[in-house]
């Protein structure tokens, strides 16, 4: 099969090259911008303000938002001409002599944002909203939010902020007074704020003047920005060797070691250092990143708590393959039990050295177990605190991976295929080759350009795309995606661990003997991460042969081997850095961004970036892999679960061995041949696996006439999760149902409402959640609210758990009801955010997070846990309404139950 001419260029006008200029009244400011360039790219290109940013290139999402003259626009659908002679307003110009506007500051106090990329256009976007209406309802919030994502999902917070800041308006109270808006604080610590400081530094808490220079001369690196790099990256030189004092100044410097490998268990993380200077300054390291998940803030309470010091003394350097230890990668939800636990370590240990004289220059390797502190005597953790930078979210002074630029940089664009396994037959480059302006790059497989824009760039690569011809895989439809992988097992390069069975008891003959049995399939569709911030990445290259790439992943040491491996480098010359990033949700793992931009950058002899398209990110991304997931289950007549069966067909294994005490099972994890690239995702295998156990528990329970929340306790296995679902249930006021309140009674009320419960453990976090459902005569659905408890062990810091629960709950929303990639062929037909529905703030219910804290055992992770439990409630719910049990995900089509 063939295709000639298919292009997944997005259309951007190249820039004026003649510039032919317009005058805009930005911020108050008279600017000249080029005419035709999308008024977009005029800002931040042109004049600097990165505040609006790219998002979709369609405005369907909501982060270019600027206000022209008081509305509000999307800056990526308008030519800067078309607005020339009128007064635009971006994030950068709301705050007033030093003093947040009133919706910055609501933001600030509500704490709604997460990786905050979305921050400023909901921001303006809201501005616009007051100035209408000082005093809106809920719907009119949704309204007029409604083209704006939050792909992190924290919808609740920020309808709760736009209410806070009416309140303010209304009340005509100024904003909070900050020693400085933090757009005027170059290099003093939150990272991405311009400067080459600290880590992080607490808003509010001081100055830079504080802190030492030595301190400051490390932090996370901007391109441009002078900066620090030892003769070899510390995690690959032996501690002894390293120069930290050269980095950090004077002090004391203690090395977790990374944890012996031991049979039955594993970690992510290579150790951990710290560095205390004589000012009492505490800088610790490591290798996980924090892409909006706040482990940052986590991590420094550990570090405080274990040295009985404020939060303000502790900086955190993370995500530098250069300063921080080997990590894996930031997944799994493993930051607290693999990076909290080292840092908890190294820090109880460097509380025993104390104090160091002046002048001290002291390595300590730390050999045995140190005393830590318990977390039922902690004074620091398992109190709220508010995320560093949360202010500079709010002035569009944090600085994204996409943000980032250099005098002299160029932009790169790659030639795409049209479908996953396509080849190119033949290429006519007539159209670039010989362009003054376009540098054309063929490495191996890569096609690409470099030109002195995007504009131009993505340009060009279309151009190249139009002459193109391919020679596509057979490859089937989504239509038939589970046909399709239940007839191509994958033959090699198996994922997650590779096929898996385990079987005890004897399972057949305990379902024949079961009272009652149930065998249903479900299935759920491939869907995207789709963050906000694309994949980005920008490369330079040193004078000595060394390079350098800021980029948004949350693998940074696996990316170094392989930007090393495919560049052909001893890994000791690759320095990976990871800027504050748009969220990543699983999705930015792979290396092939920082290959392609180092390649060009290579080429081009100049630093090169490269943004990837919405509908790359979309096409040419991972997607959380599609399930087909049979189960078969018995129970006894006083409803103990007596045999089960479960095979997924391709997702893979995490969560398949459920929570539930039963004596014959057979469990099957048979991995497939994909016809689509598929990935990590948020939860992975375990959203799917947990759908359909809890499904399969609901259709028991009705089988049997039992309560499902009864027929669950009856059968845990497990205590902590049981208190879990009781704790949820008590919440909603769960009413016990009985036979008599089958189907048939239920089709019979007026209104179809109803409620599901559903529950899981996976990761060491316990969840349970409760749905409740409105359906209408027109078949469409409304979640109208949703309570989550969850319990993982001594919770660090409330308010992040908090906050990470209620976005996973609004992102797995999505996977439930609609979020679904459609494709012919294999050719992604849905790969923009007009086409692929993503959860927006009035999809998103009134949502109550319990939080069942358990000082008394490990922590564990909250980020990823909390999205196994929504979507089985939720269909468990559609059943209580209606009678009829939906087995596939999503749910709904486009909010619409099936026929």
């Amino acid at each position: 099969m063939t295709a000639v001419g298919d292009s997944a260029a997005e259309n951007v006008p190249p820039a004026d090259r003649n510039r032919q200029l317009v005058t805009l009244t930005v911020n108050g400011a008279d600017r000249s911008v080029p005419s035709s360039a999308l008024l977009l790219f005029a800002l931040r290109d042109e004049l600097g303000l990165t505040g609006a940013k790219p998002g979709c290139g369609e405005g369907a999402c909501g982060s270019c938002t600027v206000l022209v003259d008081g509305d509000p626009v999307r800056a990526c659908q308008l030519s800067a001409g078309s607005v020339a002679g009128r007064s635009v307003t971006t994030i950068e110009g709301l705050a007033s002599r030093g003093r947040l506007h009133p919706v910055q500051q609501a933001f600030a106090d509500v704490g709604a944002a997460q990786c905050g990329y979305c921050s400023p256009g909901m921001i303006l976007s809201t501005v616009a909203l007051l100035a209408a209406d000082p005093n809106p309802d809920d719907d009119s919030v949704n309204a007029a939010l409604a083209g704006n994502i939050c792909r992190c999902g924290c919808y609740q917070r920020i309808r709760r902020a736009v209410h806070r800041a009416a309140e303010l308006a209304s009340a005509q109270r100024p904003a909070d007074q900050f020693a400085e808006p933090e757009t005027a604080q170059p290099g003093t610590g939150e990272p991405g704020t311009g400067g080459a400081g600290p880590a992080d530094q607490e808003t509010g808490v001081g100055s830079a003047a504080e802190f030492s220079s030595a301190a400051e001369r490390w932090g996370p690196p901007e391109p441009g920005s002078p900066w620090y790099r030892p003769a070899r990256p510390w995690d690959l030189t032996d501690p002894a060797d390293r120069d930290w004092f050269g980095v950090l100044g004077d002090g004391l410097v203690v090395v977790v070691p990374p944890p012996p490998a031991t049979p039955g268990s594993w970690s992510t993380s290579g150790g951990a250092w710290l560095h205390i200077g004589a000012d009492g300054t505490v800088t610790a390291f490591t290798g996980k990143v924090d892409v909006g998940q706040d482990n940052r803030t986590a991590l420094r309470l550990l570090v405080a708590e274990e040295l009985r010091i404020p939060l303000a003394q502790v900086r955190l350097a993370m995500g530098d393959t250069d300063l921080c230890p080997f990590d894996m990668g930031t997944f799994g939800s493993r930051s607290m039990p693999d990076a909290g636990s080292a840092l908890r370590r190294a820090a109880a240990h460097a509380r025993t050295l104390l104090p160091e004289a002046a002048g001290t220059r002291h390595v300590e390797i730390v050999r045995s177990e140190p005393v830590l502190r318990a977390p039922t005597d902690w004074q620091l953790a398992g109190q709220p605190q508010v995320p560093p930078g949360t202010v500079a979210a709010t002035t569009g002074a944090r600085r994204f991976v996409s943000d980032l630029n250099l005098p002299g940089m160029g932009h790169g664009a790659v030639l795409r295929p049209p479908a996953p396994g396509a080849s190119l037959r033949d290429l006519d480059a007539s159209a670039v080759d010989g362009r003054p302006d376009v540098l054309l790059v063929r490495a191996g497989s890569l096609v690409g350009v470099v030109a002195p824009d995007l504009a131009t760039a993505r340009s060009a690569v279309a151009d190249l795309a139009a002459a193109a011809v391919w020679d596509l895989p057979a490859a089937p439809s989504d239509t038939a995606i589970s046909e399709y992988l239940r007839a191509h097992p994958a033959e090699s390069g198996v994922p997650w661990g590779g096929a898996f069975h385990h079987e005890v008891g004897a399972v057949d003959e305990a379902l024949r003997s079961a009272t009652a049995c149930v065998q249903a399939t479900y299935t759920t569709a491939y869907i995207a991460a789709a963050p906000l911030e694309t994949r980005v990445a920008l490369a330079v290259w040193d004078d000595d042969g060394r390079l350098t790439v800021w980029t948004g992943t949350q693998t940074p040491f696996p990316v170094r081997a392989q930007v090393a491996a495919a560049l052909e480098l001893a890994e000791h010359q690759v320095r990976i850095i990871v800027p504050p990033t748009g969220g990543g949700f699983g999705g930015k793992h792979a290396v092939g961004i920082a290959t392609e931009a180092a390649i060009l950058a290579r080429r081009a002899g100049r630093p090169v970036r490269v943004a990837w398209s919405r509908h790359e990110e979309f096409t040419v991304g991972t997607l959380r892999p599609a399930a087909v997931i049979d189960v078969g289950s018995g129970a006894s007549a006083d409803g103990d679960l007596t045999a089960w069966t479960f095979s997924n067909v391709n997702s893979g294994r995490a969560a398949i061995a459920g929570p539930y005490l039963i004596p014959n099972q057979r469990l099957d994890y048979v991995p497939a041949d994909s016809p689509l690239p598929q990935a990590s995702y948020r939860a992975l295998a375990a959203t799917a696996n947990n759908f359909a156990r809890e499904s399969q528990i609901d259709e028991l329970a009705a089988r049997l006439g039992f309560d499902p929340v009864e027929l669950r306790l009856r059968n845990l296995a497990d205590e902590r999760l049981a208190a879990v679902l009781r704790a949820v249930a008590e919440r909603v006021g769960w009413v016990s149902r009985d036979a008599d309140k089958g189907p048939a009674a239920r089709s019979e009320r007026e209104e179809q409402r109803g409620w599901g419960i559903a529950c899981g453990l996976e990761k060491d976090g316990r969840v349970a959640t409760a749905a409740q459902v409105l359906i209408g005569a027109d078949r469409r659905l409304r979640v109208t609210r949703l309570v989550t408890g969850y319990e993982c062990g001594a919770v660090v810091n409330p308010d992040t758990v908090t906050s990470q629960i209620e976005g996973a709950a609004a992102m797995a929303l999505g996977g439930a009801l609609f979020e679904a990639i459609r494709f012919t062929d294999g050719i992604i037909g849905n790969g923009a955010f007009s086409a692929y529905r993503v959860p927006r703030l009035a999809d998103v219910p009134p949502t109550e997070v319990i939080l069942l804290d358990r000082p008394d055992l490990p922590s564990a992770g909250a980020g990823e846990t909390p999205m196994i439990a929504v979507a089985p409630a939720i269909a468990n719910a559609i059943f209580d309404a209606t009678g009829r049990r939906l087995r596939s995900l999503p749910l709904t089509s486009d909010g619409l139950l099936p026929d």
